[in-house]
């Protein structure tokens, strides 16, 4: 599988941008990053801070019946994550399951996944918010970024790249195996 890559200056939320191009039928399946959000969502409604710099990504797809289904990918995501940002830390990354990963019991990332149904045919639209410069201030857990967690030279367009990669490969691999087990 193949993802359209879709940039956008400012949006209200990737996720929301995410159905508003499934429903206008332009692609069916893609990655929507943006470089700030004004309206970002977590999951059970709360809201996700995001400062501007900060990495912010949507990846969305029809949903197929050779694929995992719906709840195995909130297995998935938060490994092809982790994987992803590995390179930037110097520290170990944690999951806390279900949709959030540590450095050193800090949130450096939130995931939100969505379904949504759209002419019969269901979408998954997961939502990937990193701090990458900068961490939010929250009174009910403590945040850091990737940048203050190692001090590392950090670059969105090369972790947006290594996420579609991981993404890509992840399901080209899954097809591949799927049809091996059925020789």
């Amino acid at each position: 599988m193949i993802l359209k890559l879709i940039k956008f200056n400012c949006v209200k939320s990737t996720n929301d941008e995410a159905i508003r191009i499934i429903r206008s039928k332009k692609n069916s399946k893609g990655i929507i990053f943006s470089n700030f959000q004004t309206n970002g969502r977590g999951t059970m409604g709360k809201k996700w801070i995001s400062y501007k710099g900060n990495f912010f990504a949507s990846i969305f797809f029809e949903l197929k019946k050779s694929m995992p289904n719906f709840k195995e990918f909130s297995l998935i995501n938060p490994y092809i994550v982790k994987k992803t940002l590995k390179e930037y830390s110097t520290h170990h990354i944690k999951i806390k399951w279900p949709n959030d990963l540590l450095i050193q019991d800090k949130k450096v990332c939130g995931i939100l996944q969505e379904l949504i149904q759209f002419e019969k045919k269901f979408f998954l639209i997961v939502g990937i918010g990193i701090n990458t410069f900068y961490s939010p201030k929250v009174n009910s857990f403590r945040c850091t970024s990737l940048l203050e967690s190692s001090g590392k030279s950090i670059d969105n367009s090369k972790i947006l790249k290594s996420l579609k990669n991981n993404y890509e490969t992840i399901f080209y691999n899954y097809k591949f195996n799927k049809n091996l087990m059925k020789q």
